[in-house]
């Protein structure tokens, strides 16, 4: 979220923090029943149970974005997630429909670690050393002129679940990858691909440098010097607390943990994989989950058969995500039924435009 936009974000009305939930409840069902095929909530997995329950469709950040592209009726597109996911919702959506994200202020640390302005100083420089030898991709937790400045030089996005597919598709374009703004995902998956560690280097945008020990012609990867500050916090001595504690239990995390993290657990992958292997997982199976902990939370409720628990107990939810309560889902969609919208996402024109590129370049692999 640029400085524009924070500066036109409005603060929740007093009267809406004074609410009983039952009564934001309550009004919230009024105006779904109300505003019918119109209205669309979108619901990211990571958000609380009070916001997670009144979403017409959940799902992962690209998941969401898809469905809000393929319904066509909805004048009204509520995304319960975070700011660059409402902008891919905006990119993807009919110029006749409007993007709401409920609190301005949900945002995405990881996002926020690779702006334009960066990313433009650190280009030219990469090219001087490098050539023309590098293609850009960014994960989707990104901005949409992160995405569009990938779209302008030819690259994709990519998804934690696509990742190793857009990675090899990259590599069969060029020699080299420049890879935003997660260094942990790229980082595990060129290694998941057999991309040796001392081929990797590192950009560091504050410094504005490029960080390799070694010949830089040997450098395939250069990761972005960013991570998730949630998945960050999962570590080996939790690891070793757990492989200690339940030597028969079994530790999945999501790849924006790191490498360490990563290799020494017994399964890795996308918010989608974690579920659908809780889910097939047998009666009885015992599970260390290391990723966001609403979500963690939300798979220990719904299979009590099996003993799930938190990699590391001590793991709060993803603070910018839990910005989406009752309150602003109700103010939110109240705006919406007396005709004035707030808290609406536009891209422009033509960042959605260049952007789109690099999403459709991912699409069609997929």
């Amino acid at each position: 979220m640029n400085l524009f936009e924070t500066l036109k974000t409005k603060t929740l009305p007093f009267e809406y923090s004074m609410m009983s939930d039952e009564e934001m409840k309550r009004r919230i069902r009024i105006i779904k029943q109300k505003l019918g095929d119109q209205l669309y909530i979108l619901g990211h997995h990571y958000q609380k149970d009070e916001v997670y329950k009144f979403a017409d469709a959940v799902g992962d950040s690209l998941q969401l974005s898809q469905m809000a592209a393929a319904n066509k009726k909805a004048a009204y597109i509520v995304f319960c997630g975070v700011h660059f996911m409402a902008e891919t919702a905006d990119i993807l959506t009919t110029s006749n429909q409007r993007v709401v994200l409920p609190d301005m202020r949900a945002g995405c640390s990881m996002a926020d670690m690779a702006n334009i302005e960066q990313t433009e100083k650190a280009w030219p420089i990469l090219q001087s050393l490098f050539g023309d030898t590098i293609i850009p991709l960014t994960y989707v937790n990104s901005t949409a002129e992160i995405k569009a400045f990938v779209g302008k030089h030819h690259g994709a996005t990519v998804t934690s679940s696509n990742a190793k597919e857009v990675v090899q598709w990259a590599f069969s374009k060029k020699q080299r990858i420049l890879f935003l703004p997660d260094q942990h995902l790229g980082r595990n998956t060129a290694y998941e691909l057999g991309v040796p560690l001392s081929e990797m280097a590192i950009w560091d945008p504050i410094e504005n440098e490029l960080v390799f020990d070694g010949d830089i012609e040997d450098v395939k990867i250069i990761l972005w010097k960013g991570h998730c500050s949630v998945h960050e916090n999962f570590t080996l001595k939790n690891i070793e607390h757990v492989r200690k504690e339940h030597p028969n239990m079994n530790i999945i995390v999501h790849p924006e943990c790191t490498h360490d993290v990563v290799q020494h657990s017994d399964y890795a992958g996308s918010t989608k994989y974690i579920m659908e292997t809780i889910e097939q997982a047998p009666s009885g199976s015992e599970w260390a989950i290391g990723t966001e902990m609403n979500l963690v939370n939300r798979l220990i409720h719904a299979h009590d058969d099996k003993k799930v628990i938190s990699l590391n107990p001590y793991m709060c939810p993803c603070l910018t995500m839990n910005r989406i309560d009752l309150p602003h889902l109700l103010w939110s969609l109240e705006m919406i039924d007396k005709g004035t919208p707030i808290n609406e996402i536009k891209v422009e024109s033509e960042v959605a435009e260049l952007a789109q590129k690099a999403l459709n370049n991912m699409l069609a692999m997929v």
